[in-house]
């Protein structure tokens, strides 16, 4: 088991056993979205984790009060992991999903919080279509960006109906955070 401290003036502890999934913590991204969950995530709020891999920012966005989350991963084996995770972290069973799917396509509900730590460009194709799963006035955190890459996200959330409303850098990377205009 591998223990990750989330950066901010309440630490919350991340219990990890990553297993062959991908987020450890140790990832600039990681902690940027950590970092970004913390800012924007209101107790009672619902999330949505694309990507979710071994389940870190599930973890996370549990901690600090997320009433319901969703994850969803196209790696079977990595949904199981992330599953192992959030129960390893004593996050109730009934208050999380895993989904094996490709990014947002069998997801049909609305969250507040939505988080996105994957490439570049599947973050681009994600913007086609993930704003069917955004409430209204809901926070879109995409990281897994370089830096080079930051003008082609930020420019495509806008085209997409988002305010950018923070950015982080950390290492070469970014993460960027994004209001839903409705």
């Amino acid at each position: 088991t591998w223990r990750e401290y989330a950066p901010g003036k309440n630490d919350i502890i991340l219990e990890m056993d990553p297993g062959m999934a991908f987020g450890t913590g140790a990832h600039p991204t990681s902690a940027l979205c950590i970092t970004m969950i913390e800012k924007y995530l209101k107790p009672g709020n619902s999330f949505l984790d694309i990507g979710t891999g071994s389940g870190i920012l599930m973890i996370a966005a549990a901690k600090l009060g997320a009433a319901n989350l969703l994850g969803t991963d196209t790696d079977e084996v990595a949904a199981e992991i992330a599953k192992e995770n959030l129960l390893l972290n004593k996050i109730e069973e009934k208050r999380f999903n895993i989904t094996v799917t490709s990014l947002v396509e069998n997801v049909y509900e609305r969250f507040d919080i939505v988080a996105a730590n994957i490439l570049t460009d599947v973050i681009l194709n994600l913007l086609e279509n993930v704003s069917k799963n955004i409430s209204k006035n809901g926070i879109l955190i995409c990281s897994g960006i370089t830096e080079k890459n930051r003008g082609r996200v930020e420019d495509k959330m806008t085209l997409n109906g988002f305010e950018i409303v923070d950015t982080e850098i950390n290492d070469g990377w970014v993460c960027i955070a994004g209001r839903l205009q409705v």
